[in-house]
């Protein structure tokens, strides 16, 4: 065996070593150790960069033997109960382990200079790093067991990084928010795995695999019983990737830095669950009921997010509920029986949005100066406008991801969306208009985010006195009032008290550049010093770069899924390499190049027409008919009026979600603790404290009644008669 498989345990060595020595630097040298911070930035990217370099070699050596390595070096073992650790290396790992860490390296480039500014820099680099080094370890892990510690692990380093910024109510919420979900999910999974080992007798993937199917064609196992351990198992796996009904934590997790936002979404926290649903593919696709669930929870869950999008002021916020989209496509792909469609997806999925992410970084970070560091204004949408015209690099690198994202010819996910869709109308008509309908959305909320964000004017202006307040309204027009004379509401307030029937005229009011209306509004209220507008500049390289290189995936990893010259679907590398059981079914693969292209012009066309609908209502205002605003008007009367006002309450409420889980779950728990707490304050203890009362009371009496004066006895005795006879006499 060669060696380049023995040095895998170095992998998750890596990032965990530099980990631990800047953590346990900070606490004990924190003056010492925040001096050389970019000296601790510096060893966490080098500790990284050789963890890509081995993960590369490894699977270089993969392609080329396709063999499957694991080694085991230790093991647990308390009566039956017999565990071993090490780890497990084939084509399926070593994928995770380069996309893992080439995200996680391009990350930390990147979060050194959007977080150079924060005094928790050094207290920022441990947890991206523990981060890495936890979601290495899990997909190494060759049994449950081991994938079960790591998995604590990687949920304990989201609540933490989601929770950087402890001092802000909203993050503190958010941590514990991600954390009571996860464990909600954790609980399940821990149900599952152990389950499966009664069933079984084992953890390892292999022998759970083997050993299932043999009992199961032998019926000595109980089919209901291994549909319920099944489904607990894929609990743990719908809280971890943000499927409903647990994905509520998902949008508050953006209340970390976007850095790390780009790092749960593409390569670890939501990765996660998508990885052990393709691990246990073998063990899943045996059990037809939980596929179906499986199918059923990724269709809905597609679906969901992409209409939660639909009136998202936050620009990150709205890249979150498209990734919970996102990721119910793939869990729809794996529930249907076509792993890899949807584990093709997930790679080039990871690579689109860690390009985003990056680039809503770099419109963030230039935002905060001019709008405050609050998120409601630095990330919301309402307050951008015309970026690219200021931000050439970022006016370049996100839109690369956007149509990538949206499944546009070329691009990384257009060679396995389409595919995703084609393949749900053979499961299921129902599932297959879901997957359909599911696309345009998409494409429109992803167009909508870059028009909003990058076309149009900017929407923002300020300056340092005698500002006038310039305003837009998710839906309506520019307000501008002199900030010295009236005190104008805030632009949020703006934002709230506007109706959606003006949604679509917010472009239209858009049409004439801001510095017009501005210079209108000056000569006829004239200020006594001239005003000097601030617009947003390119960030620092640092970001830029990361930036670029994220972006060069976009184009370029979609390819290894392009059919080669022979013209079989099967024919390129991801079938050979995403293959879970040896050999490939040659029926799922016997399309050819016209049929691919006709699957194809489907989904092109639902995307084209979220792309129109996203162009008509929020594109470059000189694009636009000058009538078109009038035949809206018109459109939003009746039917269109209710379905738009719906749509877009909708979104605000999150679909009603988080209400219903409030009052259920969260009031519901706390008039359990309520009653709890009545009840063992005035009953249980009420109770012995009652007893101890009435002991007391008695012997104080007694106390009392003993003085030891002959008269206090005989005045007791006569009155003790006097009562006595009293009763005799009422009776007789």
């Amino acid at each position: 065996m060669q060696l380049i498989y023995q040095c895998a345990w170095i992998v998750p060595l890596c990032p965990l070593i530099s980990s631990i020595l800047i953590g346990l630097g900070l606490p004990f040298f924190e003056k010492s150790t925040k001096s050389i911070r970019r000296i601790c930035a510096i060893s966490c990217i080098s500790s990284l960069s050789v963890a890509t370099v081995i993960c590369y070699n490894l699977s270089y050596e993969q392609i080329i033997d396709n063999s499957i390595y694991q080694y085991s070096w230790s093991r647990i073992s308390n009566g039956d109960i017999v565990s071993e650790f090490g780890y497990l290396i084939d084509l399926l790992t070593c994928i995770m382990l380069v996309l893992v860490t080439s995200v996680a390296i391009i990350v930390m480039i990147y979060s050194d200079g959007y977080m150079s500014h924060d005094e928790g820099y050094v207290r920022f680099l441990v947890y991206p790093s523990l981060f890495t080094a936890s979601m290495l370890g899990l997909v190494l892990s060759p049994n449950l067991i081991q994938i079960y510690i790591f998995w604590e692990l990687v949920g304990m380093c989201s609540y933490l990084l989601i929770g950087f910024w402890f001092t802000r109510p909203s993050a503190a919420n958010a941590c514990q928010k991600a954390f009571i979900t996860n464990c909600i999910g954790d609980f399940g999974l821990l149900l599952g795995i152990s389950g499966f080992y009664w069933i079984t007798g084992s953890f390892e993937f292999e022998n759970l695999s083997k050993g299932f199917k043999d009992l199961l064609v032998n019926n000595e196992v109980s089919l209901f019983f291994a549909i319920l351990c099944a489904s607990f198992l894929f609990l743990g796996l719908v809280a971890k990737s943000a499927q409903f009904p647990l994905h509520v934590w998902l949008p508050d997790a953006m209340e970390g830095f976007t850095s790390i936002s780009a790092l749960i979404h593409a390569a670890t926290m939501v990765a996660a669950g998508i990885y052990l649903v393709a691990r246990m593919f073998p063990l899943f696709e045996t059990l037809l009921f939980v596929t179906s669930v499986i199918s059923w929870t990724g269709a809905v869950t597609a679906l969901l997010g992409a209409t939660l999008a639909f009136s998202q002021k936050d620009l990150k916020r709205g890249l979150a509920y498209l990734t919970m989209s996102q990721l119910g496509y793939m869990m729809l792909a794996l529930g249907i029986g076509f792993y890899r469609a949807g584990l093709s997806h997930f790679i080039t999925h990871a690579y689109s949005k860690a390009s985003l992410f990056f680039g809503s970084g770099s419109v963030i970070h230039p935002m905060e100066p001019i709008v405050g560091y609050c998120l409601d204004e630095s990330q919301n949408m309402i307050f951008m406008g015309g970026l690219r015209k200021h931000m050439l690099i970022t006016g370049t690198t996100f839109p690369l991801g956007t149509p990538s994202l949206c499944g546009i010819p070329l691009f990384a996910c257009f060679w396995f969306k389409d595919e995703i869709i084609a393949d749900s109308w053979l499961h299921s008509l129902f599932i297959g208009w879901i997957a359909l309908l599911t696309a345009g959305l998409t494409s429109f909320h992803m167009f909508r985010i870059y028009f909003l964000t990058f076309e149009g004017e900017f929407r923002a202006n300020s300056s340092k006195e005698n500002t006038p307040v310039s305003s837009v309204s998710l839906w309506g027009e520019f307000r501008f009032e002199e900030f010295g004379e009236k005190k104008a509401d805030s632009v949020l307030e703006i934002v709230e008290k506007s109706s959606p029937k003006e949604f679509f005229r917010f472009v239209q009011s858009n049409r004439e550049s801001s510095e017009t209306e501005i210079g209108n509004y000056l000569s006829a209220y004239p200020l006594k010093e001239p005003i000097h507008f601030l617009y947003p500049k390119e960030s620092d390289y640092t970001m830029l770069i990361p930036s670029l290189i994220s972006s060069i995936p976009t184009l370029l990893i979609g390819f290894i899924g392009a059919p080669l010259p022979n013209g079989q679907l099967g024919s390129d590398l991801l079938s050979h390499w995403l293959n879970p059981f040896g050999n490939l079914s040659p029926e799922r693969f016997s399309e050819n190049w016209l049929e691919f292209i006709e699957d194809a012009i489907t989904s092109i066309s639902i995307a084209s027409f979220g792309i129109w609908s996203a162009f008509i209502l929020y594109g470059p205002a000189s694009l636009f008919p000058r009538d078109l605003e009038k035949k809206i008007e018109l459109e939003l009367k009746g039917f269109w009026g209710f379905f738009i006002n719906y749509m877009y309450n909708w979104s605000e409420y999150r679909g009603y979600i988080d209400e219903y889980y409030n009052k259920i779950f969260v009031k519901g728990t706390r008039i359990l603790a309520y009653a709890s707490s009545f009840f063992d304050r005035w009953i249980i203890d009420g109770i012995v404290n009652g007893t101890g009362i009435s002991s007391f009371s008695g012997g104080e009496g007694m106390r009392y009644g003993e003085g030891g004066r002959v008269s206090s006895y005989l005045f007791g005795l006569v009155f003790g008669m006097t009562i006595l006879l009293s009763v005799i006499l009422v009776i007789i």
